[in-house]
């Protein structure tokens, strides 16, 4: 069953047999804790050899390790074994009611369905009824297009935002008495997580009756005659462009074009949340640099606005908390302050007259040409300030702090502006995102 005005399919979700622990079943994103190798030691030991997602994803941290081909070749085979043997078996058509309770919120509720890649583009300035909410970095996608090209399901961790201020989507189906299909703890913090499979036709028919009215009278049956934001990707923005691009593959290569649009890649399972969902909490992403002398990045820093056209100032502070209430003071200038640390000293870089709207963008702007000139020197991307204190307190190492985006502006600027620079925002914490749990078959 499909809705296609609105780019919705009821996919058939695999759900791993009664007898699977599904504590080490369910692993957490695979982009997530990407320079934490002791989390992922950690996954290693509470899953041991029992049947687990860790065995049919890839984490971003072994991206880079000589062994990438071999493992996903072991992926693969993984995936094959537990369609094989049962470990994995098919629901119902319906799509799955998601209660999350996590270390920071007693309740994110959720709504995992499949939503229609024919309705989405990743390009610049794209007014489809699916947009990226940041910039997608092309580069990113070969590795994990070749994850997901052999794979015989997919297992999402992408979250997918709607604009839903009166609750008319999600939160009523908690009153319907679904009994559950999974209900256990999670993983290292992770929480607890809670599944009711929805599947009668009248429930789903009132889904997507409500999905329609959040369109509103913009919304047309030709996807090339639509202004619309109705989706707006919140995490695994490259996991659902990844789709995007192995279903175009797809498409050219079939010749009977009819046919092809039956295909099950032309779908991609995601986790519905509602932007107005009290246990949603936008974070900020923050900033790290590795392999290099924070003198030099600041040095640089200075010189890169003053090419600009702006003044940097950089002032020395106590603490971080010196840091960061200089710049909550500073904030309401027509200025960027953004909270600086290297090993063991502070700081505020106070960006005068910015270019650009957002703290981010004028920061990532200058990352960005930082590594164009010292391509030895790394950049990674952090949830949490206790992990950048850690992890710029080790020689050759700064982290630069971010505040949040405000969650009620996201999409509004996302239509009047198009995309964020990216990893502008985060959804929660590192332990909140989505652990694999739900997959679907993606191979005709």
């Amino acid at each position: 069953m499909k809705f296609d005005a609105i780019g919705l399919q009821v996919p058939i979700i695999l759900l791993p047999n009664k007898d699977v622990d599904l504590t080490r079943w369910a692993v957490i994103a695979c982009d997530q804790y990407t320079s934490q190798a002791e989390y992922w030691n950690q996954v290693e030991e509470k899953v041991g050899a029992a049947p687990s997602t860790m065995r049919l994803t890839f984490p971003e941290i072994f991206l880079e390790d000589a062994d990438k081909e071999e493992r996903i070749q072991h992926i693969n085979q993984a995936m094959r074994q537990y369609l094989g043997d049962g470990t994995l078996l098919e629901q119902k058509p319906g799509f799955i009611l998601v209660d999350r309770q996590t270390s920071h919120a007693p309740s994110r509720k959720g709504l995992i369905v499949a939503l229609d890649l024919e309705h989405y583009d990743f390009s610049v300035g794209s007014k489809t009824l699916i947009r990226a909410t940041e910039g997608t970095i092309v580069e990113r996608l070969p590795p994990r297009i070749k994850v997901r090209e052999g794979a015989e399901i997919e297992l999402p961790h992408i979250m997918v935002l709607i604009d839903d201020p009166e609750k008319t989507v999600i939160e009523p189906l908690f009153g319907l008495g679904l009994d559950p299909v999974y209900d256990f703890d999670l993983m290292l913090n992770g929480g607890h997580i809670k599944g009711y499979l929805i599947d009668q036709p009248k429930h789903i028919a009132s889904i997507a009756d409500a999905i329609t009215q959040l369109a509103g009278p913009g919304l047309t049956q030709d996807a090339a005659d639509r202004d619309v934001l109705l989706y707006a990707m919140g995490d695994g923005n490259h996991s659902f462009a990844t789709a995007k691009a192995i279903w175009e593959t797809n498409k050219a290569k079939e010749e009977d074009q009819q046919a092809i649009l039956e295909h099950p890649s032309r779908y991609a399972l995601v986790e519905l949340v509602n932007l107005h969902d009290e246990g949603l909490e936008f974070e900020a992403i923050h900033r790290v640099l590795f392999k290099t002398s924070p003198g030099k990045v600041l040095e640089s820093m200075e010189r890169y606005f003053l090419n600009a056209g702006m003044e940097l100032l950089l002032e020395t502070c106590n603490s971080l908390e010196d840091a960061k209430e200089n710049a909550l003071a500073r904030s309401q200038e027509q200025v960027h302050a953004i909270p600086f640390q290297a090993q063991g000293s502070f700081g505020v870089a106070l960006i005068q007259n910015p270019k650009l709207t957002l703290e981010v963008a004028s920061l990532q702007a200058f990352l960005d040409d930082f590594l164009r000139h010292y391509p030895t020197a790394e950049l990674d991307y952090i949830h949490g300030e206790e992990a950048v204190a850690e992890l710029s307190a080790k020689p050759g190492c700064i982290g630069f702090l971010l505040p949040a985006l405000s969650k009620f502006h996201l999409f509004k600027s996302i239509a009047q502006d198009g995309a964020l620079p990216r990893k502008t925002f985060s959804m929660g914490e590192a332990d909140e995102k989505r652990f694999y749990l739900e997959s679907r078959k993606i191979k005709a």
